[in-house]
């Protein structure tokens, strides 16, 4: 049987932690940061766990993580 492929997009944006939950930076902190104010973009900083309702779909796409 063949390997299975990773999802190339999925491995930059995700990282497995050693518990096994599964860490992604913020939205909304790319651009058009103008209109939002300095409290909004501080609490965008950083980085934050999958909601467990999509943890599934993306261990789907980390088979080897």
């Amino acid at each position: 049987m063949p390997k299975m492929k990773t999802n190339r997009g999925a491995a930059k944006r995700f990282k497995i932690r050693a518990n096994g939950s599964i860490k992604r930076s913020q939205a909304f902190k790319r651009h058009i940061l103008t209109k939002k104010t300095t409290k909004a973009k501080r609490q965008l900083r950083g980085v934050i766990t999958v909601h467990s309702s999509d943890v599934k779909s993306v261990r789907a796409m980390l088979p080897y993580a």
